[in-house]
């Protein structure tokens, strides 16, 4: 089993990315991450993490689903990432795992995979308006599974976020 890991080019957020990755990792979960280019990213703490492909070298059906690394670099690269969106439609039509936290959540809602779903986000402002806008039922708290679609509100939720994603993969 694989999951996909879509990160920013620059100022993803390392925790949202470490941790996740060394417990899929330890629970014998693959990944592969991807950003908008190849080659070296680096996040908002100093981490390089080192994407294998670009989002247009995905291919859905190798993976049992997507998880969205957060921080101010996910607004600036990955909001308006066309090809990630229509990666996210088609995890989800497909009944895989859907997953993003901190500002990430926000490629989801504009994805179209929101509207009438319980979620969270990050609470910035544009955040939280483009999740309304979207029609996801926007929750307060730090971590929210709505069937196959997981959000977490920032790196304190990271461990819990990830432990919610494997839940959603032993279903």
């Amino acid at each position: 089993m694989k999951l996909l890991l879509a990160i920013a080019p620059e100022q993803f957020r390392d925790e949202e990315l470490e941790i996740p990755k060394r417990t899929f990792e330890e629970a014998g979960i693959g990944v592969d991450l991807a950003s908008t280019v190849t080659g070296a990213c680096t996040g908002m703490l100093g981490c390089i993490a080192e994407a294998a492909m670009t989002f247009e070298d995905v291919a859905p059906d190798d993976y049992a689903g997507i998880v969205i690394v957060g921080g101010s670099g996910s607004q600036e690269h990955l909001w308006g990432s066309e090809r990630l969106r229509d990666l996210v439609r088609s995890f989800f039509e497909q009944g895989k795992v859907v997953a993003a936290i901190c500002l990430a959540p926000v490629v989801l809602a504009r994805a179209g995979v929101l509207a009438g779903r319980q979620a969270t986000v990050y609470p910035s402002p544009a955040a939280v308006a483009e999740m309304k806008k979207a029609g996801a039922n926007f929750l307060e708290i730090p971590v929210v599974a709505d069937m196959q679609v997981v959000t977490a509100n920032g790196p304190e939720a990271a461990a819990q976020f990830a432990d919610t994603i494997i839940t959603k993969l032993e279903c």
